[in-house]
């Protein structure tokens, strides 16, 4: 009877909520699904209750869905809630304004009872006016204040918010303005109201383009009904200037006819600079990442070609005196040049000199100076931005630029174009430069290690070289001894040089013997250490045992090439008797000057003079340079011998 008696009593509620003037709705927030709605839920939102069942709960809502979240989110949390600001659509998308009373049931379901605002609001006007009519006089007078409060209510609203907000009717007329939207537009109320907004402040793009009024979202919200948000689109001010705004433009209905819009507006100028700072943020750590990525290849090749190179071998007295200069000099910031013939290590030394300063933890930084395109030069100095010429497709730093903090070493820095060399006397006097193409001025903070074969004093007197450029760069100069002037470091040289290329070659086993260390040391070693090495390592890949025998190798290589032995008749053979440093430079003189002759003044490539004397064609024209000796003159008197012939 009890069971019975309970059956009956919840078929009579739910009769009731299914025919309840009040709109009643069942919603599961959680899977945004429509689990019930009564017969005046589906007479408000136009929809069959069939239909409605098998939608989603979200289909009927418009622009205010972050307000039905966070009602839910209270009535969820609190139990009940209330709000008379949503908005729900029915059928054909026809926005209506509610107000809705929340209550949660079991399992997170909530139920929402749903009244139009705009019929409760004429129900409640109409019983007013039935009170008033009643009660006279004095009853109007009290709707009155009622009114006056509300709207005093609703300027004080206005006057506070910080957004700009006008209103518009359904030609594009203003209608009301708050203080905000006249302090950032420049315009005051007199000037906006009663006139058409958009060709006032809307009626140009941020490019300075036509904006044709058919195309302006806010209009648009006159024929559509929709909200509309933009994100970027620029306001004019009263003076002319642009600024950058979002806005929303929300439709006005009226017994549900569109009658105009409300816009919501923010300037957005700070945001701009904010998000202008931040690219410019990502742009610096970009180019600083280029820098790092840069530096990092330029290590790579420098531990490649520099393996084992950490320590200079040798215990003759030149090499004690240059142990004790680097020493003397590494602490200092003081410049250095090292002079010397090609293959003595200058770049060991430079090396040697970063790896016991203070910048040791920053890069060392090797330019080529001999190796760099003429018109490459500043660019590969100092960087160059982007476009600055053809093949400039993006911002990249110079040498200089890698080194700061650490040390650039400025190999064969005799072959600067002299028209380069104030530029480089400029960022050693002041630490200052520009990339190619930029105004703008850097600093850095480099030490400079400068190495040459060449004599910088000639090239001075030869107009060929800056004098105060070489002054900044002689701070501390550093003689590189050549090979035959340190004979006594042989031995040690070549067993160094032996172990490296055991490990290379993978030949563990192979050993120089005493004797062989005294055929060495006879040799002259015109490519002083560089050459050592190369024979030291040719041998260990050709000998076939586990001795390493020089005494071939040596013969062949003081042996006069076929050029020379074609001349043999013209020239005296060479003395038994060993011969004095004067009488080996006279010797090396006219075999170069011999062999200029029979390659017509051609230096390097195939058949040049270089190729027939052994030599590396910069060891040559060193040599050629520094006995004032002219290349061209041979081609000259080719071309005489020629003519006359």
């Amino acid at each position: 009877m009890g069971n019975r008696s309970r059956q009956g009593s919840s078929s009579t509620l739910t009769r009731m909520a299914h025919h309840s003037p009040l709109a009643m709705l069942v919603i599961d927030p959680l899977n945004d699904r429509l689990v019930e709605a009564n017969l005046s839920a589906c007479h408000l939102l136009s929809t069959e209750h069939a239909t409605m069942m098998t939608s989603t709960f979200s289909h009927h809502l418009s622009a205010s869905l972050p307000l039905w979240i966070s009602f839910t989110d209270e009535v969820l949390t609190t139990g009940q809630g209330w709000s008379d600001d949503l908005v729900l659509l029915d059928s054909i998308r026809q926005p209506h304004r509610v107000e809705v009373h929340g209550q949660r049931l079991d399992d997170a379901l909530l139920l929402l009872t749903v009244m139009d605002r705009h019929k409760a609001e004429q129900r409640r006007a109409k019983a007013e006016l039935g009170r008033q009519h009643r009660q006279g006089e004095v009853g109007w007078r009290r709707v009155e204040q009622v009114f006056e409060r509300i709207e005093k209510q609703n300027r004080l609203i206005l006057s506070a918010a910080g957004e700009g907000i006008y209103g518009l009717d359904a030609q594009g007329r203003t209608t009301f303005v708050n203080p905000a939207a006249e302090r950032i537009l420049g315009w005051s109320t007199e000037d906006m109201v009663g006139h058409d907004a958009h060709l006032m402040f809307h009626h140009t793009r941020a490019d300075g383009g036509l904006f044709p009024v058919q195309q302006c979202p806010i209009h648009a919200s006159f024929s559509d009904g929709q909200v509309h948000h933009v994100d970027d689109e620029v306001f004019w001010h009263k003076s002319g200037e642009a600024i950058p705004v979002e806005y929303t433009s929300t439709p006005i209905f009226e017994m549900g006819r569109l009658v105009g819009a409300v816009v919501l507006f923010r300037d957005i100028r700070e945001r701009k600079r904010a998000e202008q700072q931040l690219r410019d943020a990502l742009e610096e750590v970009e180019s600083l990442k280029q820098r790092l990525e840069l530096e990092n290849q330029y290590l790579q090749e420098e531990i490649k070609a520099e393996v084992n190179h950490h320590d200079i071998v040798g215990n003759s007295p030149a090499v004690a005196k240059l142990i004790q200069q680097t020493a003397m000099v590494a602490p200092t910031n003081a410049n250095v040049l090292i002079s010397g013939e090609s293959g003595t290590g200058k770049e060991l030394i430079a090396r040697a000199i970063h790896a016991s300063s203070d910048r040791s933890d920053r890069p060392l930084i090797r330019v080529n100076c001999a190796a760099i395109p003429r018109d490459l030069f500043e660019s590969e100095f100092f960087g160059h931005v982007k476009g600055a010429f053809t093949g400039a497709v993006h911002d990249r730093p110079g040498r200089f630029e890698l080194a700061h903090g650490g040390t650039l070493f400025l190999d064969e820095v005799g072959e600067i174009p002299l028209e380069l060399q104030s530029k480089l006397l400029r960022v050693l006097q002041d630490q200052q430069f520009e990339r190619v193409g930029d105004n703008h001025t850097r600093e850095v903070d480099v030490r400079v290690i400068a190495a040459t074969n060449r004599d910088l004093k000639e090239m001075i007197d030869a107009g060929q070289f800056r004098e105060d450029l070489y002054f900044r760069l002689n701070v501390f100069p550093i003689d590189s001894v050549p090979l035959r002037k340190r004979i006594e470091d042989v031995p040690l040289l070549a067993h160094h040089f032996l172990n490296r290329a055991r490990l290379k070659f993978n030949k563990p086993n192979v050993r120089i013997a005493p004797s062989q260390l005294d055929v060495l040391k006879r040799y002259t070693w015109p490519g002083n250490i560089r050459e050592l090495e190369n024979v030291i390592e040719r041998q260990v890949i050709v000998t076939q045992g586990s001795d390493l025998s020089f005494d071939d190798f040596l013969l062949s290589e003081s042996r006069p090439s076929h050029t020379t032995l074609n001349m043999k008749a013209k020239e005296p053979h060479a003395p038994d008797y060993p011969m004095t440093e004067q009488a080996l430079c006279q010797h090396q003189r006219i075999n170069a000057l011999k062999a200029l002759e029979a390659a017509n003044g051609k230096i390097s490539g195939v058949g040049g003079a270089a190729e027939t004397l052994g030599l590396k064609p910069t060891t040559l024209a060193s040599r050629l340079y520094k006995w004032g000796i002219d290349p061209r003159q041979f081609r000259k008197n080719k071309r005489k011998r020629d003519a006359a012939s």
